[in-house]
């Protein structure tokens, strides 16, 4: 149970104007958008509305009213991320998006596929899988962290590639340490030695400024439900035009042989994969407008002022635990991990992975903020999250608590 305490706290605390938008739990400071994201009460109201249109008529929905639906929302998506609608597929999550992907290109024995040591475990996973049935070989660049400058992390990458490398898969955001990397300018470095980019982009969309048309990136797959804030089930995949034959959705289905002239065979496949909910999808547009009018300056004034706030989170952690700034500003947007004393070597009892201490905190404090293994156990980090609805007090009542149950 949460300590009364740490309760009364979180009422204390300066409430920022914004927070009402959000069902978020009052008694708890919420510090982990990066995993799951958080939906506005508006978003959700127009996804209800959607669901209540859907049941209405689930076949005049489903058949005759989606595909109009789903191609206006993907226009408001592509102007978001800087892309052509017709580059751009729904998927339900960034996953789903780097699996598409890896399992549909042709790898063959001795081809190399390169990631870092910073990868999210579930694409590592994919990684690994498709390798292993192809007799491709993944190649580990080991990015440091703490670390000085973004040339490390370009060097670092670059190192591993050879001539026999295919294909690189590349967080624009890393999860484990919540580092912006270089992107644009690995991309281009990748292409100059013939290398296609896989960029997963779980954390890019609404962190951080998006162009994709101009990036260049084969492959780049983003979440509209963590900084968007859209409802969870939403996401995209962005296939760079010359990239779209060869790649096919993880559920093949009736857009494999669809009858349509007016459009491609990769719109077609990625919007029809068998009966789901598309409503997640459907309500991105309202995401863009809700988290869009919150501040004067919209969307660019919304990632700075995240970006700022996650600034100021990490100097409150780095002066409260003693520890150095372990990167520079320029690879921050609106997370920042700290390095952490050595925990446990015990197994997670999750395959999401939940330390001691993150339970301690939640349970003690009234704290929710991810305790990440890094690289491998015992090494860990704490991870924090910015969105509008946090405040920097929150930030200081956990570098106390975590001074606490660290000194125990």
């Amino acid at each position: 149970m949460i300590r009364k305490e740490a309760v009364e706290e979180v009422r204390r605390e300066t409430v920022p104007r914004h927070r009402d938008l959000w069902l978020l739990d009052p008694s708890v400071a919420f510090l982990n958008h990066g995993s799951f994201g958080a939906c506005p009460v508006p978003v959700l109201a127009e996804q209800q509305r959607l669901r209540e249109r859907l049941e209405r008529e689930p076949v005049r929905f489903m058949v005759r009213e989606l595909p109009p639906l789903l191609d206006a929302a993907r226009a408001d998506l592509a102007a978001f991320v800087g892309a052509d609608p017709d580059d751009l597929a729904f998927v339900p999550n960034a996953t789903t998006g780097v699996n598409a992907v890896l399992r549909s290109l042709p790898f063959a024995p001795g081809d190399e596929l390169v990631t870092t040591d910073h990868a999210y475990n579930a694409c590592k996973n994919a990684l690994d899988f498709v390798a292993a049935r192809t007799g491709a070989r993944v190649v580990v660049a080991r990015v440091p962290f703490p670390l000085t400058s973004a040339d490390e992390v370009v060097e670092a990458i670059l190192a591993v590639v050879t001539p026999r490398s295919r294909l690189a898969l590349l967080d624009h955001v890393t999860s484990p340490t919540g580092m912006v990397l270089p992107i644009a300018r690995l991309v281009r470095e990748l292409a100059a030695r013939d290398v296609d980019a896989l960029v997963d982009g779980a954390h890019g969309p609404g962190m951080v400024p998006l162009a994709l048309g101009s990036l260049g990136a084969a492959y780049y797959t983003g979440n509209c439900h963590k900084w968007m804030c859209a409802p969870k089930g939403a996401a995209f995949l962005h296939v760079r035009r010359d990239r779209q034959e060869a790649i096919r959705p993880t559920t093949i289905s009736h857009g494999a042989n669809s009858p349509r002239k007016d459009r491609s065979r990769f719109r077609e496949e990625f919007d029809w994969t068998g009966t789901s909910d598309p409503t997640a999808w459907l309500s991105v547009p309202m995401a863009i407008r809700t988290m869009g009018s919150l501040l004067d300056g919209g969307w660019p004034a919304l990632m700075a002022a995240n970006r700022a706030l996650a600034l100021e989170a990490r100097s409150i952690l780095c002066t409260a635990l003693d520890v150095p700034i372990p990167c520079p500003d320029e690879l921050i947007g609106a997370l920042a991990a700290v390095p952490l004393s050595p925990g446990s070597m015990d197994s997670p009892r999750s395959p999401l992975s939940t330390d001691p201490l993150q339970d301690a905190l939640l349970d003690r404090f009234g704290i929710e903020v991810p305790i990440v293994p890094w690289p491998t156990p015992p090494r860990r980090l704490c991870r924090v999250s910015a969105q509008l609805y946090n405040g920097s007090e929150q930030y200081r009542r956990l570098g106390a608590a975590l001074g606490e149950l660290l000194r125990r």
